[in-house]
């Protein structure tokens, strides 16, 4: 009885299962998730198959791990904060904080494994050097988003039909292989450099005419090998006593000779390995199968392969998730060492374009003055209710900016700010609406229109998991029932929703919040942030407009946007106020795209502008065919108090 009463009490794990060839089988995701449990002996979860339809799972037995209790749910039974994210995701024990997406879904699994057993050395290391690893979300960073979203899609769309599609390979497999090859720079890298090149001086000193072809490849990365599988052993590795010579020690940093990739991303196993193991695994087999001719040209990739083998715990895991793991052979002369000096970018250059080569000289005037020139000139709404406020003095604690660590004068400031946004949003909101508080931080916007809309569902959505547990503990502190939390990229949100609202949404934030919005057909209110972070981005370039894209250049809007970050209240008076007027203009070019697709678009400022130096707001109503339009003769009037 205790025991069925602390599985219960566990969070739930939900995994999807997806059909092929009328058979059910595992997605990459799905399999990727499972070989990291068995990796850590994860047993913190009640997981959960996912089938979208009633079907036996008896095939999918092998692909299991040994050992863990999985249970079957239809996609229809689906916790309603589950339904509405993509998976894998993972639903605390109250059922109100669910995780979705596999980065955010992979870190929280290390988490539990290490809340309970903290002596696991080996899981914490998946974290890398700095803890971040997949940390940063795939709409931002490319790296991420070739490693979760990438690499497995290409791997999947490839088993689809793998006799087709050997001629040409993926291009996000060509730049994994393009990356293995490059140096890295890792902790102590000068330290390690040069125990490099001793031992190369000492291979070369001991060389002979009898060596094998080939050696010279082996004893170049043999030092990056030791210094790898060491930090994940658990044995105590001695410390070599001898100092290199003297004529080691005097050679110049630059004259050093580079490490070369271990693991994906450099010397150390990291979660990026679990993620592309039983990708590649699958991809190898495949090509081995219909087409092994084109294994030379993945070389690093193979050796790569072979390298996360001789892990510890790496085969117990694959043995758990019935992975038989093969050597694809590939003759040595097909391995080049690193690669040639090459004016052609590689594929993540490619895709960063113009904004690693982006200088900017002189001030914004000649752009603004282009732009005035073609009738281009900020505009903003006059404010429909500048003396709204919440009932600050009567509403609970926990609602109230003051309660928390905030001075009081930026306390002020954040009510002043909440009064504005959640007058907006309830002018627009009716009972049984969903409102989505995008990039909610710890939530003061959520829980302040939880509270204040009752009779709506309140949804907050933030990738930092410390801010959004603490918002979590808020809004259970309030005893709030219609408030949900959600951590996640915004992409992995695809529940229905009428209302979106994000303050302070940082540089290209605001831009994906209103993609989002218009993708679902939903109003917007959204306080834009840091405009001197914009970049172009996989969705979106800028300027977004078509009335813009004619008149500035992609430098020139990003001008534009460096300007518009200098509102702060130290500055001069006058460069305010040409702060002031850039914001106006990016803010007035994203108002265009959106009206594009039929949306109604004010551009605003907050009351008072002192509330923030990033006073500007965003207000959109969506076309009248969505049926989520405000009618303007039935609108609900914001209280006055």
């Amino acid at each position: 009885m205790k025991h069925t009463e602390e599985k219960q009490q566990l969070p739930a794990l939900y995994l999807e299962v997806c059909c092929q060839n009328e058979e059910p089988c595992l997605p990459l995701h799905t399999s990727i998730t499972l070989f990291l449990l068995s990796y850590c002996d994860c047993k913190s979860f009640r997981v959960f198959l996912v089938f979208t339809s009633p079907e036996s799972s008896q095939s999918l037995k092998s692909q299991l791990p040994e050992g863990l209790d999985v249970s079957h749910i239809q996609s229809e039974d689906l916790p309603q904060l589950v339904r509405g994210c993509r998976l894998p995701a993972a639903l605390d024990e109250s059922g109100m904080l669910c995780r979705a997406g596999l980065a955010v879904v992979l870190r929280h699994i290390i988490s539990k494994t290490l809340e309970a057993d903290p002596s696991r050395n080996d899981v914490l290391a998946l974290l890398g050097f700095k803890k971040t690893c997949l940390k940063a979300c795939a709409e931002v960073s490319k790296w991420t988003r070739l490693c979760e979203i990438g690499i497995p899609s290409a791997v999947e769309e490839h088993l689809k039909d793998p006799s087709n599609q050997y001629e040409q390979l993926p291009l996000s497999i060509l730049n994994l292989e393009r990356r293995l090859p490059e140096p890295v720079k890792v902790h102590n890298d000068d330290k390690l450099r040069r125990q490099k090149l001793q031992e190369k001086k000492k291979n070369e000193k001991n060389s002979n005419s009898e060596s094998e072809p080939g050696q010279s490849l082996q004893v170049g990365d043999e030092l990056e090998l030791r210094a790898a599988l060491a930090k994940l052993s658990v044995d105590p590795v001695p410390t070599p006593t001898t100092r290199e010579s003297c004529e080691i020690r005097k050679v110049k940093t630059k004259h050093l000779p580079p490490l070369q990739h271990v693991f994906a991303e450099g010397l150390h196993f990291t979660l990026t390995d679990m993620v592309l193991l039983p990708c590649i695994h699958q991809y190898l087999c495949s090509l081995q199968v219909h087409a092994a001719g084109v294994l030379h040209q993945i070389p690093h990739l193979l050796r790569w392969y072979s390298r996360v083998q001789e892990v510890p715990g790496v085969i117990r895991a694959a043995k758990a998730c019935g992975i038989s793991f093969s050597t694809p052979e590939v003759p040595t002369s097909s391995l080049p060492g690193p690669p040639a000096e090459s004016n052609q970018p590689s594929l993540l250059e490619q895709e960063e374009g113009q904004e690693t080569n982006l200088t900017f000289v002189g001030g914004p005037r000649p752009t603004m003055t282009k732009l005035k020139e073609n009738g281009i000139e900020a505009i903003f709404a006059p404010h429909p209710c500048p003396a709204w406020t919440l009932p600050w003095d009567s509403l609970p604690r926990a609602i109230n900016p003051t309660e928390g660590k905030m001075s009081d004068i930026r306390s002020v400031r954040k009510r002043q700010q909440l009064n504005n946004l959640v007058a907006m949003v309830t002018e627009q909101a009716r009972p049984g609406n969903t409102v989505v508080d995008f990039c909610s931080g710890t939530g003061h916007v959520g829980i302040v229109l939880a509270h204040t809309l009752p009779d709506c569902q309140v949804i907050l959505i933030e990738n930092k998991e410390e801010s959004l547990v603490r918002a979590q503990r808020r809004g259970a502190e309030l005893g709030l029932k219609n408030i949900g939390f959600i951590q996640a990229n915004l992409d992995n949100f695809t529940g229905p929703f009428q209302i979106g609202v994000a303050l302070h949404a940082c540089g290209v934030a605001t831009d994906m919040v209103m993609e989002h919005c218009i993708q679902a057909g939903a109003a917007f209110v959204i306080s834009p942030c840091c405009y001197g972070f914009i970049q172009n981005a996989i969705k979106f370039s800028f300027p977004k407009s078509k009335r813009f894209q004619e008149t500035l250049t992609n430098k020139e809007h990003m001008i534009l946007c460096r300007f518009a970050d200098q509102t702060a209240v130290q500055l001069r008076p006058d460069r305010r106020l040409i702060g002031k007027e850039c914001m106006g203009l990016v803010d007035l070019d994203r108002s265009w795209a959106a009206e594009a697709h039929g949306y109604a678009l004010q551009v605003m400022t907050m009351e008072p502008d002192s509330c923030s130096p990033k006073n500007n707001m965003l207000v959109g109503k969506p076309p009248p065919e969505s049926g989520l339009e405000v009618d303007a003769g039935k609108q609900k009037a914001p209280v006055h108090n």
